[in-house]
């Protein structure tokens, strides 16, 4: 893949970061922190900050290197930002509902998915990584590539909700259980993002990536790190059916007002109320999605 690819790549993984304040505004960006994290050199990650320098998320200071910007974004960067959107999205869930369906076998070569889907090197590379992260696809031992058996059907994806139904509930239960106000509260400023126009305006993946944090922050301070394990691997499972599961946004309206109430509740140290809500969040979330998967398949 070009430097000036990667480098687009790069620069919309970090402004995703940034809109959705993983990077909070002052925070210092490490070049060599970014380039281990996507796995490319130091050269196109220079040039995505020079992009998102442009477009005003960061700031370069003088030999000390670029910070998260404090200030609101330039009107011309939603345009800069629409142009490093990387575009393999399409491609990405046509071979995830092809493994769904059935259509592809167990193990396959880079060499059989480049042929089948007409794609390049790098961008087999980068669907491939991506798969990997979000934990249906795994390299085999010496060469080639091995689909996992995760949540394929809607029966797989109601027993994850099931799980989820017990073990998120009961987090917050624990004696342990500390909120961390911090955290918290930079939960509720990015769901009140949501509300306010980013629902609109972002991806389905950003917006599920973003669901997926909230739950995985909220069972964090349990203290029980066992609880945040099984619920980062369920996450996992489930995001090949959730992607089937989306027909509209409004879906991501009652499920942020949701996650509002439980934030609510934990900010009054109500955590009774706190688990309870959870629970019916949830039963909520498989109701809808259950059905609505029976309905596509």
């Amino acid at each position: 893949m070009k430097t000036n690819q990667l480098a687009a790549k790069v620069a919309h993984g970090l402004s995703q970061k940034i809109t959705s304040r993983s990077l909070g505004a002052g925070a210092h960006i490490s070049a060599q922190n970014v380039a281990d994290e996507f796995g490319v050199s130091r050269s196109p990650v220079r040039e995505a900050l020079e992009m998102l320098e442009k477009a005003g998320l960061v700031e370069k200071r003088t030999n000390r290197g670029y910070f998260v910007s404090e200030t609101e974004p330039k009107p011309a960067s939603a345009d800069i930002l629409k142009a490093m959107a990387p575009d393999d999205s399409s491609v990405y869930l046509r071979i995830a509902e092809d493994w769904r369906t059935d259509r592809l076998p167990d193990e396959v070569t880079e060499q059989y998915l480049r042929e089948k889907y007409d794609l390049s090197r790098g961008r087999l590379q980068d669907i491939l990584v991506r798969a990997v992260r979000e934990g249906w696809v795994e390299r085999k031992p010496g060469y080639g590539w091995r689909f996992l058996d995760v949540a394929k059907t809607p029966e797989a994806f109601d027993k994850i909700y099931h799980f989820r139904m017990v073990i998120e509930p009961a987090a917050m239960l624990d004696p342990d259980y500390s909120v961390d106000w911090k955290i918290l509260a930079s939960l509720k400023d990015e769901q009140q993002r949501l509300l306010d126009h980013e629902i609109e305006n972002n991806s389905v993946e950003h917006l599920l990536s973003v669901g997926a944090r909230f739950h995985e922050e909220l069972i964090k301070f349990s203290g029980n790190p066992h609880f945040h394990m099984a619920l980062v691997r369920v996450n996992q499972m489930r995001r090949l059916l959730e992607y089937k599961a989306v027909v509209s946004r409004d879906r991501f309206v009652e499920q942020t007002n949701g996650h509002l109430e439980i934030i609510g509740h934990l900010e009054r140290a109500e955590i009774a109320e706190a688990s309870y809500a959870m629970r019916h969040h949830l039963g909520g979330a498989l109701k809808g999605k259950s059905e609505l998967l029976r309905t596509k398949s």
